[in-house]
């Protein structure tokens, strides 16, 4: 083993000296270091098998061999390192105008869901996300929607199978978060969600927010006051909200928040149909039957819920026309955000 740390330490030295360019380097670590095939390794592999009283003396001999053989390749890579560099510089003509590179972007939805998640934490929710592929109960039966519930008819879902589907909306973290833990809860839920959908203003896939708030005496004032500061905060102070009554299956009151046009401050255009409002999202306190589901008691807690489209927000905030220009990756309409 003597003899082969020495031949092998010899041939190593000299593959070395015979290295002309750094895509030589590689093949040398793998053949002589490499931890699998490595010669070197598999001399040191064989000292198992040599008489006790020899394996200290060439263990330090192999370790020493090792060393300087690592040592020599390091050298080798610096040098041709070093002269590649020299190639380069005197190539390089300094006195040419530099080149810029164009910068990536975050696309529009992406700034806005952050924009609103800030807001949000601002506001004292943590952030939960979940599953996309979800199953029957939490997406529609621990939210009040039994089977064969009229209003399944408002999801288009994609389904899987009988049990499993596309999540329609990320409300299911709102029944898997409660299941798990007890009151006060305040989280926020953002995420991609699917339904069989396609025009101007629906997607089949798009970006939901939807949020709650858990606590003992949670009124309908607590829910208006929270979504009237996240609109103020995300368009302007001076907004213009109202509540309308609505319905949800898992919130009771319900209702649908509008504001003010954005586009015609109000004043009534095609957008907003000469209304002056256009809808934005929808919310009520959660029904005492979806509390009874994950255990907690209605008469001790109550809280709110509400449910929002990234998309609808940034189409307004921005005054796009078009929900289908997200998602067609042309990069005229993507850099100007």
């Amino acid at each position: 083993m003597e003899q082969d740390l020495f031949r092998l330490k010899e041939e190593a030295v000299q593959a070395l000296q015979d290295i002309t360019a750094a895509s030589e380097l590689e093949p040398f670590r793998v053949k002589y270091l490499g931890r699998k095939g490595g010669s070197l390794t598999g001399i040191m592999r064989q000292l198992a098998q040599v008489p006790k009283e020899d394996r200290p003396r060439l263990g330090q001999l192999a370790n020493t061999v090792k060393k300087e053989v690592t040592s020599l390749f390091e050298q080798k890579k610096e040098q041709l390192s070093a002269e590649k560099g020299t190639e380069v510089s005197a190539a390089l003509d300094v006195s040419l105008p530099g080149r810029r590179l164009p910068r990536g972007k975050l696309h529009p939805v992406t700034q806005v869901m952050e924009e609103i998640c800030s807001i949000f934490e601002g506001l004292g929710f943590a952030i939960a996300e979940g599953p996309d592929v979800e199953t029957d109960h939490y997406n529609f039966e621990a939210l009040n929607i039994p089977k064969h519930h009229p209003a399944r008819d408002m999801h288009d879902t994609f389904y899987v199978s009988d049990s499993i589907l596309l999540r329609t909306h990320t409300s299911p973290m709102q029944a898997r978060i409660m299941e798990k833990h007890d009151p006060p809860l305040r989280y926020i839920a953002p995420g991609k969600v699917y339904r069989c959908d396609s025009d101007i203003t629906h997607t089949p896939m798009f970006v939901q927010v939807e949020g709650f708030l858990v606590d003992r005496k949670v009124s309908f004032a607590d829910l208006k006051g929270v979504l009237t500061s996240f609109l103020h905060r995300m368009f302007s102070d001076d907004l213009s909200v109202r509540f309308r009554p609505s319905f949800f299956p898992f919130t009771e009151p319900s209702a649908e928040v509008d504001i003010a046009c954005v586009i015609c401050g109000g004043k009534g255009c095609r957008v907003c149909k000469q209304t002056g409002w256009i809808e934005i999202l929808g919310a009520g306190l959660i029904d005492p039957e979806v509390m009874k589901m994950v255990g907690y008691d209605p008469d001790e807690y109550s809280g709110f819920a509400f449910g929002l489209g990234v998309e609808r927000i940034a189409m307004l905030k921005y005054g796009i026309n078009d929900i289908r220009l997200y998602y067609e990756n042309d990069l005229r309409f993507l850099s100007q955000f």
